[in-house]
């Protein structure tokens, strides 16, 4: 079996010269004359800092070094990452990219070339520029393995902090803590947060949260995304066209319901916007007609149902307190027209108005509430919204009725 020679080795049985007593010799001038190299050819490496271009400059130094060893002995590919980037691969990636590290190895190994007529005897220039060339080779190889590790250990790292980010909006912890952690995941929205809660496929891997990322970019301005347990979470920041949004991203769920909470405008409004969209989620089988996805204030009934408190007080708050306050006899008139089968005339008859009252009183009633009580679903939202404010009420102010009185439309 054919042992293979060292370029070294090779060069001596073309005559047996002293390229390498040369090249051992030249180590400090080499060094010398790439560090000019570099400043005069890459404007770049001369705006970085002086920590910087010192590192970059060993690892230049340490390749030079390096090769003239491997000259004599070549060994595997392995060695190139502690004998040229020794302890700097944190601070290269650091530093420069790629593209600009290829560029540094381009010159160092230009520097050598130029100068193989003044380090071998013409009969071994060929033999020596050949050990360059492999030389390079194998460094270029070595950088880029340097900095796919780096980015693999970025991607873990920014999973993780992206992980804890989540969990910290849904536990609601200190926003000054949660607001250091997404800015630096490269969060810039400072508000509208939208939190959408689904089931999670069976076996996400690190391709469907990748597509899941660049999908919802589309939409939003940042996306994070959060699994716990079989829910998939997705925090979306300052979402364009919000109604086609959600609709295209709850695609990207597993089958099942999908829930997005309310409009968030800080980032501690966004616990509260999670746990509606949990609250929403844990009842959304409740309503067999619900869309998808589906807003978690359209499931406030079944909240209600199924004991979340939050639910209970936005109906007292923005639906029951308003009717009460607007007088003119809308949620009496509201309760007539529901306990009568959604009849006007029904309503009329048991308020002595005309049917003409009703429906403008009903109209009213959107207005301040924003639901609509000639829509069925909407009805029953305003129904319970009823139910819940005077289960709230003492009872001797919910006794208190003005009695019924023939009337006229207003």
């Amino acid at each position: 079996m054919a042992v293979e020679k060292s370029p070294a080795t090779v060069a001596r049985d073309h005559g047996g010269s002293n390229t390498l007593e040369r090249l051992r010799a030249n180590i400090g001038p080499l060094s010398t004359m790439m560090r000019r190299e570099l400043e005069n050819t890459l404007p770049w490496y001369r705006r970085l800092s002086a920590d910087e271009r010192s590192s970059l400059g060993l690892v230049a130094q340490n390749g030079i070094a390096a090769f003239v060893s491997w000259y004599e002995h070549p060994s595997s590919p392995s060695w190139v990452l502690s004998d040229v980037f020794g302890t700097a691969p944190t601070e290269l990636t650091r530093s420069i990219s790629l593209q600009r590290a290829l560029q540094l190895i381009r010159t160092v190994v230009q520097v050598v070339e130029d100068r193989v007529p003044e380090l071998a005897a013409p009969e071994e220039q060929v033999a020596l520029r050949e050990a360059v060339l492999r030389y390079s080779r194998e460094v270029a190889f070595a950088a880029a393995d340097v900095y796919a590790r780096a980015a693999e250990n970025r991607g873990a790292w920014d999973t993780r902090l992206e992980a804890l980010a989540v969990d910290g909006i849904l536990r609601g912890e200190n926003s000054d803590a949660l607001q250091s952690r997404i800015s630096a995941l490269g969060w810039t929205s400072r508000g509208r947060f939208t939190i959408m809660v689904g089931p999670a496929p069976s076996e996400p891997n690190a391709l469907f949260l990748s597509t899941l990322r660049r999908a919802a970019g589309r939409f939003a301005e940042d996306v994070m995304v959060g699994i716990q347990g079989d829910k998939l979470i997705l925090v979306l920041g300052n979402v364009a066209n919000p109604d086609s949004a959600y609709v295209r991203l709850s695609e990207l769920f597993a089958p099942g319901p999908v829930v997005y909470g309310p409009l968030a405008t800080t980032l501690a409004e966004a616990t509260a916007c999670a746990k509606a969209a949990f609250a929403g989620m844990s009842v959304a089988k409740g309503w067999s007609a619900a869309p998808r996805p589906v807003s978690a204030e359209d499931l406030l009934p079944e909240r209600v149902i199924g004991g979340d408190d939050s639910a209970r007080q936005v109906l007292l708050t923005s639906i029951y307190r308003p009717l009460v306050a607007a007088s003119n006899g809308l949620e009496e008139t509201l309760s007539s027209y529901l306990q009568g089968g959604h009849s006007l005339e029904a309503a009329a008859r048991d308020l002595f108005v005309h049917s003409n009252t009703v429906r403008y009183r009903l109209r009213r009633v959107c207005d301040v509430t924003g639901w609509d009580p000639l829509i069925p679903r909407e009805a029953f939202v305003l129904q319970t919204a009823l139910i819940v404010g005077r289960l709230a009420t003492p009872a001797k102010l919910a006794g208190t009725q003005s009695p019924k009185q023939p009337g006229k439309a207003p």
